[in-house]
This record gives structure tokens, sequence and C-alpha cells, in this order.
């Protein structure tokens, strides 16, 4: 059963690489030295300077989104591109990006930030707070300004807060709302960079505003800074094919505690995780709530039920989670290209996805494909 033509393919997880022109055409001439701007950092490589630091310009491609050069071999280091000339255009080019995604049959993209890490995590790093709260919000302006107005239906609008502080990021999500963003990329464990941890109860003015606004809260895998790694000697290839623990950790943490009881409205996505888990890890956390309550594990609902309430999830390449789609729920999946990183299948994306709903009913098919990410991030046709 090949995919009704009528469908259009909505993406919830796709990558941008920025210029120097993002912060440099929207800072405070005052700001403009320390906030983010490319540098020289040898014939081959550029960097990212900012407040005093430097940044490696990294970007992870594939045959079809990654330049080789001579003597580049295609593995390991040789997949980060340091420097434009070895990205194809619409790895940072929008226009060019629009121009892929007809090629890929792709309809619209939710955009990751690439140089402010996939949460905007980099902005936590640097003593100066102005500095970053206007790296913060020049993203955001440059993506509901200029991205989402210049090719309007194309990108969902998303932006990025200023983690450092709960009040600052509530404030930015409210004025992002105001101006029509529909997500923000959210960090999956801030933890590990010395914040206030989801469990907390600490952020729960951000997740009101968010419940209030109708924000989706779209938590990409490797935000709390790693994915899995099981020893030193453990190939990173093994993090980003199991990089849906990430995604079962974030989930056991605010469906066991009591983390979003307050906020049946909330939405959250996550990101790049995958779905073939979730029958197994819903059952899971369900039996250990029954019977493992320690201090810490809120009392009231199950955590299968709180999913069901507040989660949502997105697939690239994933014939366990449709099989299971009963179970996981066909209103949940949504579809995912990450394009231009290496697991993107573009040109051939719309291939890819249709060959993989090839055995769901037509009015599935359309869910999975579109119209779920349509109602979930407010984005109509």
């Amino acid at each position: 059963m090949a995919l009704d033509p009528s469908v259009s393919i909505i993406s919830v997880d796709d990558h941008i690489v920025e210029t120097a022109a993002v912060w440099q055409d929207r800072l405070p001439a005052r700001y403009r030295d320390a906030g983010p701007r490319i540098v020289e950092r040898g014939p081959r490589e550029l960097a990212w300077s900012y407040q005093g630091r430097i940044y490696p310009l990294l970007f992870q491609g594939n045959k079809h989104t990654r330049k080789f050069r001579d003597g580049e071999t295609g593995r390991g280091a040789d997949l980060f591109a340091r420097h434009y000339d070895d990205m194809i255009e619409a790895a940072y080019d929008i226009d060019a990006r629009v121009a892929a995604m007809d090629v890929d049959g792709v309809q619209a993209q939710l955009l990751f930030p690439t140089f402010p890490r996939f949460a905007g995590t980099q902005f936590i790093e640097g003593s100066d707070r102005d500095v970053a709260l206007a790296s913060v919000q020049a993203w955001n302006d440059w993506m509901l300004d200029e991205v989402c107005t210049r090719h309007p239906g194309r990108f969902i609008p998303q932006v990025i807060l200023p983690l450092w502080d709960v009040e600052l990021a509530t404030t930015e999500l409210r004025r992002a709302a105001a101006k029509g963003a529909r997500s923000v990329a959210f960090c999956e464990n801030p933890s590990p960079f010395g914040l206030p941890s989801l469990a907390s109860g600490q952020w729960a003015p951000l997740f009101a505003a968010a419940e209030e606004t109708e924000i989706v809260l779209s938590m990409h895998i490797g935000t709390s800074g790693s994915l899995p790694k099981w020893s030193p000697e453990t190939p990173d290839s093994v993090g980003i094919a199991l990089c849906g623990v990430n995604s079962m950790l974030v989930l056991g943490e605010l469906t066991l505690t009591n983390a979003i009881l307050a906020f049946p409205n909330l939405k959250i996505a996550l990101s790049e995780g995958g779905a073939g888990w979730l029958p197994y890890v819903l059952e899971r956390l369900d039996y250990t709530w029954e019977r493992s309550r320690y201090e810490g594990v809120q009392l009231e609902m199950k955590p299968s039920e709180i999913y069901r309430r507040n989660f949502w999830t997105c697939i690239i390449s994933d014939e366990a989670a449709i099989r299971a789609r009963d179970v996981i729920g066909v209103d949940k999946l949504m579809l995912e290209t990450d394009f231009p990183h290496n697991d993107s299948n573009y040109p051939h994306s719309r291939k890819v996805i249709t060959d993989m709903l090839a055995g769901v009913p037509d009015h599935e098919a359309r869910q999975i494909a579109e119209t779920n990410a349509r109602t979930l991030y407010r984005f109509p046709a």
C-alpha cells in the first residue's frame, strides 16, 4: 500500500548549521565581539569564537550531505565537516534547504540548532550573561522573523531558552510564544550542567508557562551532554544506535516523580529517541511503580497514564514502532528525517517512509506522517 500522494510529510527533528550572520546581524554592537562569530583555524578549518573561547565548527553528515575531499575516508573523524565548503548548501542556507526538502519529498521541518547545541546549552558557558541572553534571543528572532517568515508553511517555529535561569527562561518562552513559536528545544536533563533537575520542582513556572501558551517541549536526545557510553573503549556508534536510552530515562524521571503531575496539558516530544522500545518500557515503569515506590516516587498516576496524557515521540526508521503502534498510540507517533545528519535518508526520505508505512491503513499512515505533528505543534496546512 503506497503512501497517498496527498499526504504531506512533516518531520519533527532536523538540524540547521548557523552562519555567523545569525548573531552578527542581530546582536547589539557592544556584544558582537563576544557573541558567536566565525574565525579561521586553519586552511581547511573554521571555528566559532564565543566569549573568548574557541569551538570547532562541526557538522556530521553522510555521503549525500557531506562533501568529502581527496584523502578523506568517510569514516570516523572524516564524518565531521569543519568548513562550510565541506557541506552541501542546504545544511546552512535556508533557501537551499527548502529546495532540498522538495527533492526529498518533505513538506515541513522542525529545526534544532547546531552551534548553540540542540537545546541552547552552549550559552550556559561564558561569564557574561547579558551576552548569553542576547545570543539566545538573536537565534530565536532569526528563526521566527526570518526563517519561518521567509518560507511560510515549511518550518515549525522553534526556539531555545536561557536555561541558566528559570525565570529568564520562562520570560523568553512567553516572548517567543507571542511572536508565534510553537516549540522549545528543551534539555532532556539539565542537572549535568549544574542546573536544577527536571524532578526538582524548580522548573514548574516554565512548565506552567509552556502549558498555558501551548508550547511543546521538544527534548532531543543528547541535550543532557552525552549519549550512552558503556566503557572508554565503546565506539560512538554504540551511543548513536542506542540513543533511545536517553529518551527512556527522561520518560522514567518525568512519569515516576511529581515533576509534571500538576500539568495535565503540558506537551512533551521525545525527539530522535525512536519509539519501538515504548511497549516494554511503559510496562516496566508501571510494574516498578506498583512494587518499588522508593522516596520521590509519585503515588497518583501510573507512568503509562502520564505518558498517554503528556508525551509524543518520533521515528526515522523503526519497524518495531510501526508493528507496536496500537500499544504506543497511533496518535503519539510522528516522523523525523534528521536532515542533514548521518541518519538522514535524503534524497530518498519519502520512499523510505512509504516503505516503512506500507502495511499501515491509509488513515493511520496520514496521522503518523502528517496530522499528528500538525495537531501537536499547531501547524496548519
